[in-house]
């Protein structure tokens, strides 16, 4: 093999492979291809079996498109709580893209410019812009691999590891370190073979390799043709030969992978991009409707899943970090959001090759998932907050939820729920003419909003009605706002439970029944504003109500109301929780707060429905400063909190947990504030978090440390009013 020394700003393409490497070559590509192409074809013909996603998906389909190149582009989500795990993915990705484009344009070159119209651009100072570009994000790639496999084999980080890791992980980590070092390799060998000239020490990685050839005395055909031609019959090994070898195995290495794409964990450099494309940026705080046919199903089988969820079953990328952040893990209970996912992926290819059918979801182990793992769910979202790629976990796990339910696999403890709500409409199986009881303590009257109009029409909620500790935050935002000299009234026995947890664990028709009375009922008052004591309440008024086609559940004769039209879908009602309402009324000067009454030091916990489900984390602080308290973050805090326990059904359930998540919230709040056991008080901003934390408190033997109060309790001190709004209980 005679090379000529390289002396033009550019470089052959296919130096040393002759025509018959070259035909070879091609007729590779073209059977990759139509590996690949048929492979993603499969896949993306597969979501078609799934059901009919109930969300618009590709509406305004440009403007998703752009958001979602932005949303992966700049891995925003990788960096959320994960510097190197998002330095890692940037690096990867970065340079993987640019090796991609840096390939297509010598395609291009190859056989569109300079084939069509005999252009060549592959040269001269756009030559060399490139290769150095082309270096650098290689250089960066490499280093992306490098930092996975540590992470991965050497440090072992637990959140990659879990009963669904394969040797596909294994395969995709290093044919990726493969390709990346590869391809440096054989730039080195083509420098080095070509006399290094002078201009491709912009391509410095692989001149820093020729150089490295040259010292340690690599040979060369041209080398031992100038020294002795009789020895070059003999040299077997050069650096010809090692370039050769070194292309054919790149080349090789890089048709594997592009034809293994779509039938293994790559195909999620496809699949999350289209997720994030697909998204719905309210997932989790509002809930697929159920039709109102009683013979639907919801997961009966794999394809009762919609289009949606398949494709979130393929772009999981099994990165675990719904895994790290999931609080029903974390308290040993039996859920790790992503294995649900993956089980339900794995099933469904298993079926596709032939596996025999079994139940989705049930009791016992011959289902897909078991009934005492969707149980464990606390719907927190905090799985759909930390997945970079946009998994919407909280529509599965409900389908799941509802078809347990259908089939009344669940508990007896939420079976007794359902029962009080359908014969009294409220979760404690109290009467409803006992709903307003707690006003009676007050020393003024509470308007009842179905006599007369009031700006605000105050939903008080099940436990602030019933629960005694509850009643007396109930009896303090009541005094705030007849301080603030605002008019607010109330349902009565007219109020019934909001129902958005027993939808949560599954109960879609007495979600439903509860929705219609309400908004009938609301439709005969007349008020401005809804005011919600629990993020709860607030999440399914504003979110899910609206959502719901009453006139097609209407003329059930079940369901006890005749409301026939979309509620509140132009928005002209506005919902709010408490806090946000009563913020607005301290800004406007409605209600005085110095921000010097008190002198607490004092946490704040982030309800999950009012925090991830609708992005509120302001107005509570806010409220909380006003009232002269110190505040100390909890070190997770705003989107990263952790959950209370009892959302999703958990308030009612009894789990053997070690620790309950509330006991593991007030340890943290003690043990890794700045403030530590100077933290005098436990903010909340919900009923359902005062009632886990103030267990939590008991049975983690934190009574004499800290207090438990709502910021409702705060502000009634801070204004001097307390005396008003509490009343001792036996309970306390």
């Amino acid at each position: 093999m005679n090379i000529i020394a390289q002396t033009e700003v550019g470089r052959e393409t296919y130096l040393g492979i002759g025509s018959t490497g070259y035909a070879v070559f091609y007729l590779l590509v073209a059977i990759t291809l139509a590996v690949f192409a048929y492979g993603v074809y499969r896949r993306f013909s597969r979501y078609t079996d799934g059901d009919d996603d109930p969300f618009a998906r590709l509406d305004e389909l440009p403007s998703r498109i752009v958001s979602a190149a932005k949303i992966v582009l700049s891995n925003e989500k990788q960096f959320n709580r994960d510097l190197y795990g998002g330095l890692m993915h940037s690096f990867i990705l970065w340079g993987f893209l640019t090796l991609l484009i840096a390939t297509t344009i010598i395609a291009v070159e190859q056989y569109g410019t300079e084939l069509l119209f005999g252009i060549a651009f592959w040269q001269g100072d756009f030559y060399l812009a490139y290769q150095f570009m082309v270096d650098a994000m290689g250089l960066l790639f490499v280093v992306g691999i490098g930092m996975a496999i540590y992470r991965r084999y050497w440090v072992r980080n637990n959140r990659l590891w879990g009963r669904h890791t394969s040797s596909e992980d294994d395969i995709f980590i290093w044919t990726l370190f493969g390709l990346g070092v590869g391809g440096f390799l054989l730039e080195g060998l083509r420098i080095y073979i070509t006399g290094m000239p002078e201009h491709e020490v912009v391509s410095f990685v692989g001149y820093g390799l020729a150089l490295l050839f040259g010292a340690v005395g690599l040979p060369t055909t041209e080398a031992a043709l100038s020294a002795n031609y009789a020895a070059t019959e003999n040299l077997a090994f050069n650096a010809e030969t090692l370039h050769w070898l070194s292309w054919w195995s790149h080349s090789l290495l890089a048709l594997f992978f592009i034809a293994w794409i779509p039938y293994a964990k790559p195909f999620h450099m496809l699949s999350s991009f289209a997720n994030v494309v697909v998204r719905d940026e309210k997932a989790g705080a509002r809930l697929p409707n159920v039709p109102a046919d009683l013979d639907a199903t919801n997961a009966e089988s794999i394809d009762d899943f919609t289009w949606k969820e398949l494709l979130d079953q393929d772009a999981c990328t099994k990165c675990g970090r719904c895994s790290s952040v999931c609080p029903a893990k974390a308290s040993d209970r039996p859920l790790d959001p992503r294995d649900v996912i993956l089980d339900l992926k794995k099933y469904r290819e298993e079926l596709d090759a032939g596996g025999e059918e079994q139940p989705i979801i049930a009791d016992g182990g011959t289902s897909v998932i078991n009934t005492e793992t969707m149980e464990s769910c606390m719907a927190c979202m905090a799985c759909m907050d930390a997945c970079p790629v946009e998994i919407e976990h909280l529509q599965s796990f409900t389908r799941l939820n509802r078809q347990a339910t259908d089939q009344g696999d669940i508990s007896s403890s939420m079976q007794d729920v359902f029962q009080n709500v359908m014969q009294n409409g409220n979760t404690f199986g109290d009467s409803p003419r006992n709903r307003g009881d707690w006003t009676d303590d007050l020393e003024f009257d509470v308007t009842d909003a179905r006599e007369e109009k009031v700006d605000y029409l105050w939903y008080v909620g099940d436990f602030p009605s019933y629960d005694e500790r509850n009643k007396q935050v109930a009896r303090s935002l009541a005094t705030i706002l007849k301080e603030a000299d605002v008019s607010f009234g109330i349902l009565f026995d007219d109020e019934k439970y909001d129902g958005n947890d027993i939808r949560r664990v599954g109960e879609e028709f007495l979600y439903v029944e509860l929705a219609g009375h309400h908004v009938e009922t609301w439709d005969d008052c007349e008020f401005d504003t809804i005011v919600c004591t629990d993020p709860h309440s607030y999440n399914t008024f504003k979110n899910e109500y609206p959502e719901v086609d009453f006139e097609e559940f209407a003329d059930d004769p079940i369901m006890p109301f005749e409301y026939e039209e979309f509620w509140n879908d132009d928005g002209e009602i506005d919902v709010y929780h408490w806090t946000q309402a009563v913020e607005e009324l301290v800004a406007e000067g409605n209600l005085e707060l110095t921000g010097t009454e008190l002198d607490y030091t004092v946490t704040y916990h982030d309800p999950c429905h009012l925090g991830r489900y609708n992005d509120e984390y302001e107005a509570p602080r806010e409220l909380i400063k006003a009232t002269g308290c110190t505040l100390d973050e909890m070190p997770r805090n705003r989107a990263n909190a952790f959950c209370c326990g009892g959302g999703g059904g958990g308030l009612w359930m009894d789990f053997e947990e070690e620790p309950k998540p509330s006991e593991e919230r007030i340890r943290e709040a003690l043990e890794d504030t700045d403030a530590g056991p100077d933290i005098e008080k436990f903010v909340v901003a919900c009923p359902m978090c005062m009632t886990m934390y103030e267990d939590g408190r008991k049975t983690g033997g934190y009574e004499d440390e800290i207090e438990i109060v709502d910021v409702a309790e705060l502000i009634i001190e801070a204004i001097g009013k307390a005396d008003e709004a509490s009343v001792e209980v036996a309970a306390d």
